[in-house]
C-alpha cells in the first residue's frame, strides 16, 4: 500500500487534500481546513509520496519539477493529483476523479503553466512502438522492403501480419518523429541517433540509417523507470564501487548487452547514498535520473555538448565528483577520461569488449606505441574495475547477465604497469576472495543455477574448451544441433 492511500481513504466528495512543502498534510472542505496529522512535509517527502504513485511520465515530470497531473485509483476511490512546483516549494492537489462539475481529463496529462498549445495527432509508429511495448520486446527493427521485426527474450521475431514497409512508407513513418538537426545530420551522413517518447509510456533510443535496401531504423526501448542496484541483485563488490572518492571504473560488453542498465542502476545508488555532482554525458539520454541526495546533471551529445571529448574536457570546470561516460569511442576521449580519474574524480565509462583482460587491452592499443607505456602507468594507477557483461536468455523468459568481474589489485596494478596483460584471467581465477569473477564461472554458475541452458552459456563463453570442462565435472552436456559435446 502506498502511503498516500491512508490519507485518500479520508478524502469525500467536494473535499480536497492539499500538500504543501513545509506544511502539514490538510484537508480541504466546505467549511475550511483541517490538519490530517501534524508532521510538516518537505519538498523531498512530498515528491517521494507522488512518485510512489505516479505512472513513469510523470515520475519523470516530478523529477525535473515540471507541473503534471495524472489518475490514481486507491481503496475503491478514484482520484486526480496535481503538481506543480516553483523553486523549492512543491504544492500537491488531490481530489475526486468523479467530483460534480469537474470536466474529465485524459489520465497522465501534464499540466501546462499556460493554456496549452492543441496536439496533433499521435505519430503512426507509435502503434507498431506500443504493440511492440506490450510484448515486452527490446527492440523494435524497421527495414524497407521488409516487414517490423522485434527482438524478443534475444530473438528476431517477424511481425507477420504487418506489410512489408516501402521505402516511401518508411519515411512517412520515421519523418514526423525526427528532429530537425537529425534530419540535416541524415542528409548528411545517412545515420543518426535520437529519442523518441510516447507520453506516460515509454521512451526510446533510436537509430536511423540507410542501407541498400533503403532507410531503416531500430528502436530500443528504454524503461520509464529506474532499474535499481537491488533489483538486478548487482553484488556487494560492485556495489562497493559506488563509494570510491577517484578512479576509473568501466562497465563493457557487446551492443546490447545491458551496459546502460548497469551503469543506470549505479548511478541511482550514488544519487541516493552519496551527496556529491553527478554529470552524465550520453547520446542520447537514455533513462533520466531525478534529484534525489545527488545534483546530476545530464547532457546530451549534439543536443547540449558537440562530442564526448568536449563535454567530458569541459566537465572538468563543472566542479564534479562523479562523470559518467556513455561511450569511450576515441583516442581523445580515453584520454580525457584517464586523466580526470587521475586528477581526483571518480569516472565511469563504457567500451564494447567481452573480457576484462581485453578491454584493458583495447585502451592500450588505442594509443601510439611511444605513448603507450606512459598510457599503462596512467592505467595501473587510475583503473578501479572493469565489469564486463553479456546477456543470456533465461529458461522461462527473460534475460539475465552473466558479469565476468576485475578488481584492480596490487598485483593486477603490476601486470598493467609492465605490459602482462595476458597474465590477468590467471591472477583473476585465485582473486576470487577479492570478489572476481571469470566469465565463464558466472557462466557456470548460471547454468547450475538452473537459470539458463547450458547451450546458452556455451554460445556466451569464450574459452569454450573450458566451459565445456566444467560442465562436465557437474555431468552436464551441451547439445547444439547434432553435435554433442
Amino acid at each position: 500500500m502506498a502511503q498516500l492511500d491512508k490519507l485518500i481513504e479520508k478524502v469525500q466528495l467536494n473535499q480536497e487534500i492539499i500538500l504543501e512543502s513545509g506544511k502539514a498534510p490538510m484537508l480541504k472542505t466546505e467549511t475550511g481546513s483541517t490538519a490530517m496529522f501534524n508532521q510538516l512535509v518537505s519538498t523531498v517527502q512530498l515528491c517521494n509520496l507522488l512518485q510512489e504513485i505516479a505512472p513513469p511520465a510523470c515520475k519523470s515530470a516530478i523529477a525535473m519539477q515540471k507541473p503534471t497531473r495524472f489518475d490514481y485509483a486507491a481503496g475503491g476511490k478514484s482520484v486526480v493529483v496535481t503538481y506543480t512546483q516553483e523553486g523549492d516549494l512543491a504544492t500537491a492537489k488531490i481530489t475526486l476523479a468523479n467530483e460534480p462539475g469537474k470536466a474529465a481529463e485524459p489520465a497522465h496529462a501534464a499540466a501546462p503553466a499556460a493554456a496549452a498549445a492543441p496536439t496533433g495527432p499521435e505519430p503512426e509508429i507509435n502503434i507498431l512502438l506500443r504493440k511492440m511495448f506490450k510484448m515486452n520486446a527490446s527492440d523494435l527493427h524497421m527495414t524497407s522492403c521488409h516487414k517490423p521485426l522485434v527482438r524478443l527474450h534475444g530473438d528476431m521475431k517477424e511481425f507477420s501480419e504487418e506489410p512489408v514497409t516501402t521505402q516511401e512508407r518508411m519515411s512517412a513513418l520515421l519523418s514526423p518523429i525526427i528532429p530537425q538537426k537529425n534530419a540535416d545530420q541524415f542528409e548528411e551522413t545517412h545515420d543518426t541517433d535520437f529519442a523518441h517518447e510516447i507520453k506516460g509510456l515509454v521512451r526510446f533510443r533510436v537509430n536511423m540509417f540507410r542501407d541498400r535496401f533503403g532507410i531503416g531504423a531500430v528502436f530500443r526501448q528504454i524503461p520509464m523507470e529506474i532499474v535499481t542496484a537491488e533489483k538486478l541483485n548487482l553484488s556487494k563488490e560492485v556495489m562497493d564501487l559506488c563509494f570510491l572518492s577517484k578512479g576509473l571504473v568501466l562497465v563493457t560488453g557487446p551492443t546490447g548487452s545491458g551496459k546502460s542498465t548497469t551503469l543506470c542502476a549505479i548511478v541511482d545508488y550514488i544519487n541516493r547514498h552519496r551527496k556529491d555532482h553527478i554529470i552524465t554525458i550520453e547520446d542520447p539520454i537514455e533513462f533520466v535520473h531525478e534529484r534525489k541526495s545527488c545534483l546530476i546533471n545530464q547532457r546530451e551529445v549534439h543536443v547540449h555538448t558537440k562530442s564526448f571529448s568536449a563535454a567530458l574536457r569541459a566537465a572538468l570546470r563543472e566542479d564534479p565528483d562523479i562523470v559518467l561516460v556513455g561511450e569511450m569511442r576515441d583516442l581523445e576521449t580515453i584520454s580525457i577520461a584517464i586523466e580526470t580519474a587521475e586528477t581526483g574524480h571518480l569516472v565511469f565509462g563504457t567500451l564494447h569488449t567481452t573480457t576484462a583482460a581485453s578491454t584493458v587491452d583495447r585502451i592500450i592499443d588505442q594509443f601510439p606505441a611511444d605513448r603507450q607505456g606512459q598510457i599503462r602507468a596512467m592505467l595501473s594507477s587510475s583503473l578501479k574495475a572493469v565489469v564486463a557483461q553479456t546477456l543470456c536468455k533465461k529458461l522461462g523468459g527473460g534475460r539475465i547477465a552473466a558479469m565476468e568481474l576485475l578488481f584492480v589489485t596490487s598485483a593486477i596494478s603490476n601486470l598493467i604497469r609492465e605490459g602482462k596483460i595476458y597474465q590477468i584471467p590467471s591472477i583473476m581465477q585465485t582473486g576470487k576472495q577479492s570478489g572476481m569473477v571469470l566469465l565463464n564461472d558466472a557462466l557456470f554458475k548460471l547454468v547450475c543455477d538452473k537459470q539458463v541452458a547450458p547451450e546458452e552459456a556455451y554460445i556466451k563463453a569464450i574459452d569454450k574448451p573450458a566451459f565445456v570442462a566444467m560442465l562436465k565435472t557437474k555431468n552436464i552436456t551441451v547439445k547444439l544441433g547434432e553435435l554433442d559435446k
